[in-house]
């Protein structure tokens, strides 16, 4: 970078560059400034890829344009995700750039861009369906009379006959062999394709040459001919490439699936009319009429009617939801009985579903830490396989004699060579993956935390909204001797009446349910983790818990039975106080009910050898006790909320892989600092942002649920890279040294990779524990031996997140 200067009325930045790429080097200094660079985000189809070694080559060219931040390339779906700087890429620059591969970049028109790829893939499919039917037309002549030759049956066609029939196949519907080759040898390159045009056309030329020389046209009729070696690999890798072609688009079913939800009208109340509009036309605050057995066209609340709305393709929600005026409701829901009016809240790519499948395009599009081996791998490939087929033809050719078997030996090394199966098994699996665990109501952000998940050693728990139901209840008051019950509860209410926090909520339904007249504090101010105060007729008061009353100095001695009391019936307890006077006026005890899933989904996850942990703000003591019931390993009380990353980070500290799970803002940093965040839809969206999985329901199960398919998924990809490189580490060797025919090859080649994809597939036989509630047998061991039933050791830390100690009993 030679010269820079900045505008800050246009928020722009010019550069003059010393060379292309240092244009991400000027990026990466602006974002190391704590600035941002506008990025812009393209998805689009890549036609004519085959392996592995095509996706190296299309990434790499991609990411050579100036400006390109990013380029990564999906074999599975044959799409690129590439993101770069605002204004510096343009359509035309990735067009060029796939075109100059060797390969045609297809970008999605205006409209349904899902269904028009939807619909280009099976025209392909179909296509790639009657050329095989065309194919096998030409090759069974071929193959039919060598299956009697064991037996003593000899009615081979002439070879003029053979050579008639092998052509078309070789030719015509091998074309595309050549093409892609061609263009390969052009971007100096090689794939797949490469490697079948090169063996092929050896068996088919080796077998003209013997025909002219030894055969009928030279009047002799022994020579020894290989138009159906030719023939019949082409038609088994045509099949295999027709059954890859089904098999890719099981694969992405899920995609499908959450599209087809979307409905494509609304009936809108304008007045007294109902007018049939288009769902992209709806407005925000616009009231949609939604009849029995329809799908809610958008996310909404609920302003007139009752009705059961069934969310189980968008939540994986089994049993159907009671909605009623207040409720919100998701956009593609099928509202089963009853008449409803949804205000509209959202639309378009801000609706739930739009930003749930493109949660889902993004996990399946993003290439896996493990994917790196086989990239290095893809890039030297075929060179390798191409030098490996030359030297075995020589070998053979100069030990034997015989260079007519050399040719075909090395056409066996070629065909046998498959970096397709390679390419696929990464993908295929986290499609699958990432597919399963939307339709069971788990979404993860992208292939990095569905590969870390699996590891995961420690689960840290948020309490509230996470393991119990997040709606707190007063469960009593009580007032020192000169304050009264009713005055203690309008100062409590006053204080919290602008708060959304779950225990303000329950103070204030009190408070209007016995009829409590209370007003607006002053100057309120919210104490993070501890309380809040405020000024009511002229007077300070402070609510909040027993740490801000110790901060105040006040003094809580006249409390002390009470406290105790209700801390063992695991109360959380908080405090008010007049703040002038230091004084003490009364507390309030609060119960929340745990959630009916949460026992079992820690019993789960010890079976899965996964350790518990509790991070919670309330009291040692109904920390203790819920932890107890729960069976939960380890607790972290009187978490202040900047302190849970803090205790994150000590976890970590121990070698632990930790998954912190919560709903809440204040938990946000927490699901950062872990190694993977499972943040509830039920909570708020900072702490979805923060979280790597989000759960679309409120039921812990779905914890150990995302554990599951994180590993199953997991050890897919680790089978699948293990017999794609077993497959070609074995089949070379085989090849080079004679012990396999073209014809054997071809088959073994062809059927790799759709054994790669069918395996993926076998991860759709995967139950969740959600689905029927129950979470197993509970006998599995925790990792310190105990049952997981029991809790051996429980760990008590106070705020500061120092070790009291003290073992539950």
């Amino acid at each position: 970078m030679i010269e820079a200067s900045v505008n800050l009325a246009t928020e722009s930045a010019t550069f003059v560059l010393t060379e292309p790429g240092s244009i991400i080097d000027a990026i990466k200094a602006i974002e190391l400034a704590g600035y941002e660079v506008p990025l812009e985000t393209l998805v689009f189809r890549v036609r004519g890829m085959t392996c592995a070694s095509c996706v190296g080559r299309v990434e790499k060219v991609l990411l050579a344009i100036p400006g390109v931040t990013s380029a990564m390339v999906n074999l599975a779906t044959d799409e690129a995700r590439v993101t770069f700087a605002q204004g510096l890429v343009t359509r035309t620059h990735l067009t060029q750039a796939v075109l100059d591969a060797g390969y045609e970049a297809l970008f999605p028109e205006k409209g349904n861009a899902a269904d028009a790829a939807e619909m280009e893939k099976a025209r392909e499919l179909y296509k790639e369906k009657f050329h095989l039917i065309l194919a096998a037309v030409f090759t069974l002549p071929l193959v039919i009379p060598m299956l009697g030759m064991p037996f003593g049956i000899h009615c081979m066609p002439p070879g003029w006959a053979q050579l008639l029939l092998a052509a078309p196949v070789q030719f015509w519907l091998g074309a595309r062999f050549y093409k892609s080759a061609y263009k390969a040898i052009r971007a100096r390159a090689g794939n797949m394709d490469l490697l079948v045009a090169l063996g092929t056309s050896a068996a088919f030329f080796l077998s003209v040459y013997q025909l002219v020389r030894y055969g009928e046209f030279a009047g002799q009729g022994d020579a020894h001919l290989y138009f159906e070696s030719a023939a019949v690999v082409i038609t088994l890798i045509l099949l295999g490439k027709y059954l890859e072609g089904r098999a890719k688009r099981q694969t992405s079913l899920a995609i499908r699936s959450l599209q087809s939800l979307r409905p494509e009208m609304a009936r809108v109340l304008r007045g007294e009319e109902r007018v049939e509009t288009a769902v992209d036309e709806v407005l925000v605050g616009d009231v949609v009429l939604v009849l029995p057995g329809e799908r809610i066209p958008v996310d909404g609340t609920v302003t007139l009617g009752e009705s059961q709305v069934d969310e189980s393709l968008i939540t994986g929600e089994s049993l159907p939801v009671a909605k009623s005026p207040g409720d919100r409701v998701t956009g593609g829901a099928i509202n089963a009985d009853g008449v409803l009016h949804v205000e509209t809240t959202a639309v378009g790519s801000e609706s739930t579903l739009s930003r749930i499948i493109r949660l889902v395009e993004n996990a399946q599009a993003a290439k896996a830490p493990i994917q790196r081996l086989v990239d290095k791998v893809s890039a030297v490939f075929v060179p390798v396989v191409i030098a490996v087929a030359a030297l075995t033809m020589v070998g053979w050719g100069l030990v034997t004699g015989n260079w007519a078997q050399a040719i075909i030996n090395g056409v066996t090394v070629l065909v046998i060579a498959c970096p397709c199966a390679l390419g696929l098994a990464t993908p295929t699996s986290i499609m699958v993956g990432t597919g399963l665990g939307a339709k069971n109501g788990i979404l993860i952000k992208d292939s990095e935390a569905l590969e870390i998940t699996h590891s995961v050693t420690t689960v840290a728990f948020d309490k509230t909204g996470t393991l119990t139901e997040g709606k707190p209840k007063v469960a009593a008051m009580v007032a020192v001797p000169s304050v009264s019950r009713d005055h203690l509860l309008r100062i409590a209410s006053a204080l919290q009446s602008g708060s959304e926090h779950p225990l303000a909520k329950a103070v204030l339904e009190t408070a209007r349910s016995e009829g409590i007249l209370f007003g607006s504090a002053k100057s309120v101010r919210a104490l993070p983790g501890r309380g809040i105060e405020g000024e009511i007729e002229g007077q300070f008061f402070v609510l909040g818990s027993r740490t801000l009353m110790k901060e105040r100095g006040v003094d809580l001695t006249a409390l002390t039975s009470e406290v105790t009391r209700l801390e063992s019936e695991g109360r959380t307890v908080s405090f008010v106080a007049n703040s002038a006077e230091n004084r003490a006026l009364g507390l309030i005890a609060f119960s929340d009910t745990l959630k009916p899933e949460a026992r079992n989904a820690v019993e789960k996850l010890h079976s899965l050898g996964i350790k518990t942990v509790m991070l919670t703000g309330d009291n040692r003591s109904s920390a203790q006790l819920v932890a107890r019931e729960l069976g939960i390993n380890e607790v972290m009380a009187e978490v202040l909320p900047q302190d849970k990353s803090i205790a994150i980070e000590s976890l970590k500290a121990r070698g632990e892989i930790v998954a912190m799970v919560g709903d809440g803002i204040n938990d946000a940093p927490a699901l950062a600092s872990a190694h993977v965040g499972f943040a509830m839809s039920t909570g708020t969206d900072v702490a979805m942002h923060s979280a790597g999985i989000t759960l679309m329901r409120g039921n812990p199960l779905l914890i150990p649920d995302a554990i599951a398919i994180s590993r199953n998924t997991y050890r897919k990809i680790k089978q699948n890279l293990f017999w794609a490189f077993i497959y070609n580490i074995v089949g070379l060797p085989l090849a080079a040294l004679g012990y396999l025919s073209p014809i054997i090859a071809g088959a073994a080649m062809a059927f790799s990779s759709v054994s790669v994809v069918t395996n993926a597939l076998l991860l759709k036989r995967w139950t969740p524990a959600s689905a029927n509630g129950a979470a197993g047998s509970g006998t599995g061991r925790s990792r310190n031996g105990s049952s997981s039933t029991e809790v051996s050791e429980e760990t008590v830390y106070d705020y500061t997140g120092v070790k009291s100690g003290r073992s539950m009993p």
